[in-house]
């Protein structure tokens, strides 16, 4: 679907500019007045503005259509294409605590405060 949206893009993009560069000008039609060739006898007598505008205008919605369903497929996308994004981040191991949590903390006295360790040196008062 992507591929055949991406072609039809690019071919619509290249007829809008070959039909955009085969319009006159305003400029053209005050130089045909003086006699500068002959405009219009491609197309009929009225001229190829009538023509070359409407293809102009159903080419440029064809290529504002197409521009949308392109927009559309590629935000669809969810695999991510940065090697950044698809690398795993590692796993963080974290390591056990050497002594159990519960004889690290010094049960209180019965008053209230808390008794020092036996390795702590005692601070006088």
């Amino acid at each position: 679907m992507y591929t055949i949206l991406v072609v039809v893009q690019v071919l619509a993009a290249a007829a809008l500019i070959g039909l955009i560069l085969l319009q006159h000008g305003k400029g053209a039609d005050a130089g045909a007045a003086f006699g500068s060739g002959a405009s219009g006898t491609v197309f009929g007598s009225r001229g190829s503005a009538n023509f070359l505008s409407r293809a102009t205008a159903w080419l440029a919605a064809v290529f504002f259509a197409v521009s949308l369903a392109l927009a559309y497929v590629v935000h669809g996308r969810v695999a991510p294409t940065s090697i950044v994004d698809q690398a795993q981040p590692a796993a963080v191991k974290v390591p056990a605590p050497a002594v159990p949590l519960e004889s690290t903390s010094t049960p209180a006295k019965t008053d209230g405060t808390p008794q020092t360790p036996a390795t702590a040196p005692k601070v006088p008062d």
